[in-house]
């Protein structure tokens, strides 16, 4: 039997020339490679700072930090995330307003954003936390309207959208990381591209990028990293509060080559979505992903739905048959009100959302990352429709 796994991280020779180099070289943490890593995702994405750090949960923390959201107050996102999304609101003491999704794009319904912040019951909103789901940019021009409106701030969640991008008005194509007050990216081993473990800020502002590169190294000196060089000082200033968020040098340098591949990789999961796509269309068992017009979708996830009322099975099981024939695939996402902590800490219960469960209840993520081959691509067609068949009602 053919086994398809969920997820392989594409690394071949110049990862491991980039890795070697760096181990020989002596400087294993954060230096040079991580400064020319940062350099080469602002150009990447066009934006004018990047600031990298160890994992985007730090970047969304180290971000509403620098806005100065703190105890009390309130931020605006989405149930349909993971939990980094939500759980870093409760290290600065804020709470999360949960508002439901779309149907079709599984992200933050603007609609639903405005009936919150209209509706009164949310007096201390300071931030809205856009998350854009499996690789599909947001309704961004209508969310920065909306924070234009209200005062507030956005913090973009893009730890799906590394290459993603969608037609603004007014600017044309815009990539993600250069249209929010500060956007955050992963590089978590999963992602488009990786660096094993890392994330990424990236901020037209010069006086966050200042104080976000200070915070991420326990409030030192931007470039405290180099008091250990030949031309360093072993002198440092503390100039704020900080953290522990800096990314290594071994880590940047698997991003430094990653990042060269990046347009190669997008393209190839673009092509194993279009493959899915069309296969799946024809079977009134299965809904196909959706692509919003517009846009420029990073794939990081496919998210295909079953129809249960046309099946004799449910997800779970669909799920569980998927793994016995071979073909590794996951669930994304739990809608976190449905979770204990955010039930018990912030009084959300099921049936809250309808729209983020009803999507959760039937879906679920088959594979799509570049180092598939066309057989491990229509392997995995062949085996969905394959259950869809023998299980119709």
């Amino acid at each position: 039997m053919r086994q398809v796994a969920f997820h392989r991280p594409s690394i071949g020779p110049d990862e491991e020339r980039e890795v070697l180099d760096t181990l020989r070289s002596g400087w294993i943490t954060t230096g040079p490679k991580a400064k020319r890593f940062e350099n080469e995702f602002a150009g990447y994405v066009g934006a004018k700072h990047a600031l990298a750090v160890s994992h985007c949960t730090g970047a969304l923390h180290l971000s509403l930090w620098a806005l100065g959201i703190g105890p009390g107050d309130e931020v605006i996102t989405t149930p349909f995330t993971f939990t980094a999304t939500a759980e870093i609101l409760a290290y600065l003491g804020a709470r999360p307003v949960f508002v439901d999704v779309d149907p079709g794009t599984f992200n933050i319904n603007p609609a639903r954003i405005e009936e919150a912040l209209e509706s009164g019951a949310n007096k201390r909103v300071r931030a809205i936390l856009p998350v854009h789901f499996a690789g599909q940019a947001c309704d961004m021009d209508r969310i920065l309207k909306i924070a234009r409106d209200y005062n507030l701030k956005i913090v973009e969640d893009a730890a799906h959208a590394a290459g993603s991008a969608r037609h603004m008005d007014g600017r044309g194509m815009a990539k993600i990381g250069t249209i929010g007050d500060l956007t955050c990216f992963s590089f978590y081993a999963t992602k488009n591209f990786t660096t094993a473990e890392g994330g990424m800020i990236t901020t037209a502002d010069d006086a966050l990028a200042e104080k976000i590169a200070v915070a991420s190294l326990h409030g030192m000196n931007k470039d405290a990293w180099k008091r250990y060089d030949k031309n360093g000082s072993w002198y440092y200033e503390i100039h704020d509060m900080g953290f522990k968020y800096n990314l290594s040098d071994v880590h940047a340098a698997i991003g430094l080559a990653q990042i060269k591949r990046a347009d190669g990789f997008m393209r190839r999961r673009g092509e194993i979505a279009r493959a899915y796509n069309e296969a799946f269309r024809a079977d009134d068992a299965l809904q196909t992903a959706y692509s919003e017009p517009g846009i420029e979708h990073a794939w990081h996830l496919y998210v295909l739905r079953i129809r249960p009322e046309r099946l004799k099975l449910g997800r779970n099981q669909f799920v569980e048959i998927l793994r016995e024939r071979g073909v590794g695939c996951s669930v994304h996402c739990i809608p976190l009100h449905t979770m204990h902590y955010y039930q018990r800490n912030y009084g959300y219960r099921n049936g809250d959302f309808p729209v983020a469960e009803g999507i959760f209840s039937r879906c679920l993520s088959l594979p799509i990352y570049a180092s598939m081959t066309d057989e491990d691509v229509n392997y995995v067609i062949e085996t969905v429709l394959a259950i869809a068949r023998e299980n119709r009602r």
